[in-house]
């Protein structure tokens, strides 16, 4: 049974939309974190399809590390590449900042250098880190504080120093988020003392071991873009902490995925906010963790059906090399079946450094490797600031093994 938001209950009749607000909060399977959202004490409800969407979650993750077992350790790592590239792209472009895939490779390609002034530095540096399983502190408002000037305040300074924070942790000035329009749709808590108050009880529920960790992750969410505890970033600052618990609740390849569903779903992303932040729906969440636990539903749907393709290409093409008797020599095969891999699992191919490590190649040994490659018209390279990528053109491999094929049979 779909659940029906108490907004558009009570605006159709408000003795029906008040008494199912009262049985609602009153269920057994309602939850009640210590905040209040437009005057009402927040709650939501565990619905059968929220139950539902939970177990598909957990039983597809438990998939996707199947797959992780089945491939090779460097795919996974250049398919999470890939993932965080178009994360970080979509989770600026949700807010309306421009960047390029080129713009966080070459961010990417230079974090070696450690240099913070680079734009979209510390947002990159924190995505990958998602990668690495690294602990984040969340326990306190300067905690979160920490975090958003890691992933955003040399940005700010440099672009919109105005929008820098001013309080004694958030801002100490009032903000609105307009609409395209510009009509006010909602209007962040002030003044400070009530932002550091409702983060901390945000913070609170957030380590509340008695609810299950997806809501927990869902209910923060929706509670950092209602606070709206800073003048400029909010929503990519609650995108990329949501990414990090996923990581660490899932299988951290779905951390990369969140920004990109949202986008897909766009609208009904905004729209639960909305219904959510009205008075009139008297502080019920439900509408809010229901849509983003189908997105984190989503995102795992899409992580699994990426990685099952890419599983049965990569194990069809490792057939197909087999099969071509010119690269059974010199480990052209090995090559062969590393560009391969690139192809389907990275964003920029495979770089010089790791074909010397996996093959054992001097440079003047792979130089002649790549060079059959190149001359059968196979071969794909491009450079990212100083460093060259490889690649193959999958589509003339087909041919070149469908050749060989046709030519044993006849």
């Amino acid at each position: 049974m779909r659940y029906i938001p108490l907004i558009k209950i009570y605006h159709e009749n408000h003795e029906d939309g008040r008494a199912i607000y009262e049985r609602r909060f009153s269920d057994l399977c309602t939850f009640h974190p210590d905040i209040e959202i437009g005057g009402h004490s927040a709650f939501f409800c565990l619905t059968p399809e929220l139950a539902s969407s939970l177990i598909k979650i957990y039983k597809m993750d438990k998939e996707v590390q199947k797959l992780r077992d089945r491939l090779p350790d460097a795919a996974i790592d250049q398919f999470a590449m890939r993932c965080l590239i178009d994360e970080i792209v979509l989770t600026n472009n949700i807010e309306g900042v421009s960047s390029t895939r080129r713009d966080i490779e070459n961010v990417l390609n230079d974090l070696g250098k450690k240099d913070p002034r680079k734009r979209f530095y510390g947002l990159v540096q924190k995505y990958q880190a998602l990668q690495k399983n690294e602990t984040l502190s969340l326990e306190t408002c300067a905690d979160i504080r920490s975090v958003y000037d890691d992933l955003f305040l040399s940005e700010i300074q440099e672009n919109d120093p105005k929008n820098v924070p001013d309080g004694e942790i958030f801002r100490k000035g009032p903000v609105f988020v307009m609409s395209p329009a510009g009509r006010e749709i909602h209007r962040g808590l002030f003044p400070e003392e009530k932002i550091l108050f409702h983060m901390g009880k945000a913070l609170e529920f957030l380590r509340d071991v008695n609810c299950e960790t997806l809501i927990r992750i869902s209910v923060f969410h929706y509670l950092l873009g209602y606070i709206h505890p800073f003048y400029d970033g909010n929503g990519r600052l609650s995108r990329f902490i949501s990414s990090y618990l996923l990581s660490h609740e899932l299988d951290p390849l779905v951390g990369y995925r969140i920004s990109y569903t949202i986008k897909q779903n766009i609208r009904d992303y905004y729209d639960a906010f909305k219904i959510c932040n009205d008075p009139r729906n008297f502080g019920d969440l439900t509408p809010f963790v229901s849509m983003f636990i189908s997105i984190i539903r989503q995102s795992m749907e899409q992580l699994l059906k990426a990685l099952r393709k890419r599983h049965v290409r990569l194990n069809e093409y490792a057939k197909k090399i087999r099969g071509i008797p010119c690269l059974q020599s010199g480990k052209l095969d090995q090559l062969c079946f590393l560009l391969v891999q690139a192809q389907l699992f990275s964003e920029r191919g495979i770089p010089t450094k790791d074909l010397l490590s996996e093959l054992g190649f001097s440079r003047a040994t792979l130089s002649a490797r790549l060079r059959v490659f190149r001359e059968k018209e196979l071969l794909l390279s491009r450079k990212v600031g100083r460093e060259w990528f490889y690649g193959i053109r999958l589509e003339e491999l087909d041919t070149l093994a469908a050749l060989l094929e046709s030519q044993i049979d006849g």
